[in-house]
């Protein structure tokens, strides 16, 4: 395989990156809810249970895009103890 970069559908395109953006818009003691999408689309809804760290998308296609913005909300997490009000991951 070259450098080429997957784009979201799982293709291969060199020049398509992917830039998923993320706002905190709930947060329980069992869920916190993220709107996200990309490109600034705040199309779909992630949840995260903040005990497990288990998360899920409303629409059941946890794809790429989804994985990326999740790891890096968690990640987040882990470093500051509380989950980010919004978060962005670029490729």
């Amino acid at each position: 395989m070259t450098n080429a970069k997957l784009d979201v559908q799982g293709s291969e395109n060199s020049a398509v990156g992917m830039m998923v953006t993320a706002r905190r818009v709930g947060a329980l003691a069992t869920e916190v809810r993220y709107q996200f999408g990309l490109e600034g689309r705040f199309d779909r809804v992630l949840t995260i249970d903040p005990r497990t760290l288990e998360a899920r998308v409303e629409d059941g296609d946890f794809n790429p895009a989804a994985s990326a913005i999740t790891a890096k909300i968690v990640n987040a997490w882990r470093t500051a103890g509380e989950f980010p009000e919004r978060m962005t991951f670029a490729s």
